[in-house]
């Protein structure tokens, strides 16, 4: 049989732990690199509230007293949605039966409501009032066809 050196003993035990990862730290290089990228998100949109008129106008007469318009609002969105104010409009008169009645015989004072308020997501939030309607009297005209009238308001919200 053959007898190894000491010497060739040694030598063959450290190149083994070498070659097994035993006979010290291993090395380890990397290099860093810079770089650039890009990405991007979007917003959502909100839909549409609605004014609510929650004041009850009624028997408005030629020269009577005017009557103020308030009230609310239905936010659908689920976050809250601003609004700097409210404009009401006479949108139509509606007449009973063949009688003839329209806008000039009435008068909106204050039609545009300041608001400036964010208005909570549901129904009935927030709150608008100031604008007023009065039934004009036309001293030298028969208003008798105004008679239970209904005055058609429109509101805008900005």
């Amino acid at each position: 049989m053959r007898k190894f050196s000491k010497r060739k003993v040694a030598a063959t035990i450290a190149i083994t732990a070498i070659l097994i990862g035993g006979g010290g730290a291993a090395a380890i290089a990397y290099w860093d690199a810079g770089g650039t990228g890009t990405g991007s998100a979007t917003t959502g949109t909100n839909a549409a509230i609605t004014a609510i008129q929650t004041s009850t106008i009624t028997n408005l007469v030629p020269g009577g007293a005017a009557q103020t318009l308030s009230g609310n609002f239905n936010n659908g969105n689920t976050t809250p949605t601003w609004v700097t104010s409210v404009t009401v409009s006479i949108a139509s008169v509606t007449p009973v039966g063949a009688n003839v009645c329209d806008a000039t015989n009435y008068t909106l004072a204050n039609a545009t409501m300041a608001v400036g308020a964010e208005i909570a997501p549901g129904s009935a939030k927030g709150a608008w009032t100031g604008a007023t309607i009065v039934f004009n009297d036309k001293a030298s005209t028969n208003q008798d066809g105004c008679k239970g009238a209904t005055v058609n308001l429109a509101y805008v919200i900005s």
